[in-house]
């Protein structure tokens, strides 16, 4: 959540913030709830002080005064009781408001209210004139027995595919190789739980605006995390940091599970939009006068992993209107996939600021004391939809899939078919 500073201090920017978001919420109505749930509480602290202060004095009272201040004392009780009840509702009020307002858009993200507003920065790598008609993925996988989704559908419905044979070897080339790269600029491995608890979620801002798509285990109280970054960052939840520490850097290596509910019909075909799919994720604690630096320097781990696959790829700068509710801003890497004849995104990295960290009360110890670190995180390998972008680019006429360099020596082989 945001500092609630900016709801006393600043509701004009609040409102401009969310406007430029395409999201709308009663501020004013939020400013009034915010100062009569204080007033609420203040007067049954002072209710509460007169209590303890009439009862204080009683043990020097006699005959009637005495009488009469026990049963004031019993009054003050019974109004405290009441006004701390009071509070404490519009407190349930206020929190059940202030937990949907997101992350103020930093000034430099995008304008637009959806993905096609998005802006695009820049473009890397050519895009191969082919003399032969480019085939899907999964035509690609299936002739060369690296993709089933047909019995996986059989076995756990729609959305759902087997990876075989050389994907498999892809996949652990890829995880490999993106952890090669992470760990000499100091990224710890972690293997985290999928399965979470609901305060996880809550508190990387995933809850409540996005609780359609994550599956639940109601009889255990937990879910299945649909990114690593949820595990990650509440790893050090209610953790103070030495200043000297930061960043600290993770990366993750999970399944991932997402419902895609609401995206019927949209991308089903093949591994591009699946239920379960493996991926690698970057995720920093940063201090804050740094971590705009540190957004730019987890992106560029992005790029240098798509650069080294030679996979021609495009930048956009994600619109405010498109960002999660945890995001300032977001980079997102679009790849070219031949038999689409677009761009489609791959990766993504965003930074949170502060938002993950005052939920999850995650601090560092500083000179100025106590303060909330930054926290961002950057998809590293998302592995179905980054293996499409490898096989299609990759493919060739007889119907083989060349290997690129960097690549081959993690898999043992330099083509597939």
């Amino acid at each position: 959540m945001i500092d609630i500073s900016v709801l006393r201090d600043e509701p004009d920017t609040l409102k401009a913030g969310l406007l430029r978001r395409g999201i709308t919420l009663d501020v004013d109505a939020m400013v009034t709830l915010d100062v009569e749930r204080r007033e609420v509480r203040v007067g049954a602290e002072n209710l509460r002080a007169e209590q303890k202060k009439l009862g204080q004095a009683i043990s020097s009272l006699e005959g009637e005064e005495k009488q009469a201040a026990i049963a004031r004392a019993g009054e003050l009780s019974a109004e405290y009781k009441t006004a701390l009840g009071r509070a404490d509702d519009l407190d349930a009020q206020f929190d059940a408001l202030w937990i949907r307002v997101p992350n103020l858009a930093h000034e430099s993200a995008a304008d637009g209210h959806d993905e096609d507003d998005s802006a695009e920065i820049k473009r890397w790598g050519t895009i191969v004139e082919r003399e032969f008609p480019a085939r899907d993925h999964k035509d690609l996988g299936e002739s060369l027995k690296m993709i089933d989704v047909e019995r996986a559908a059989k076995v756990s419905g729609t959305r759902f595919g087997y990876l075989t044979g050389p994907a498999v070897m892809i996949e652990f080339g890829l995880v490999r190789m993106a952890f090669d790269m992470l760990a000499a600029h100091g990224f710890t491995p972690v293997v985290p739980p999928v399965l979470v608890r609901e305060h996880a979620l809550f508190g990387t801002g995933f809850f409540p605006d996005d609780d359609e798509q994550v599956y639940e285990l109601p009889k255990d109280d937990l879910y299945l995390v649909g990114t690593s970054e949820v595990a990650l960052a509440a790893l050090h939840s209610d953790e103070i940091f030495a200043e000297d520490d930061l960043p600290i850097r993770y990366a993750g290596f999970s399944s991932c599970f997402r419902r895609e509910a609401g995206t019927h019909g949209k991308d089903t075909t093949g591994i591009f939009r699946v239920h379960q799919f493996d991926k690698v994720e970057m995720f920093s604690f940063c201090h804050p006068d740094r971590s705009w630096e540190e957004h730019e320097f987890l992106f560029s781990m992005e790029e240098a992993i798509v650069q080294a696959l030679d996979i021609p790829y495009r930048v956009v700068n994600v619109a405010a209107g498109g960002l999660g509710s945890s995001a300032a801003k977001k980079y997102d890497i679009e790849a070219w996939i031949p038999s689409q004849e677009r761009f489609r995104e791959i990766t993504s990295c965003s930074n949170t600021t502060d938002f993950q960290s005052r939920r999850l009360k995650i601090r560092y110890r500083g000179e100025r004391g106590n303060r909330l670190v930054h926290t961002l995180n950057g998809t590293m390998v998302a592995v179905g939809r980054l293996l499409i972008a490898l096989m299609e680019n990759h493919q060739q006429a007889d119907g083989t899939i060349v290997i690129p360099a960097a690549l081959q020596s993690y898999v043992g082989f330099d083509h597939v078919g």
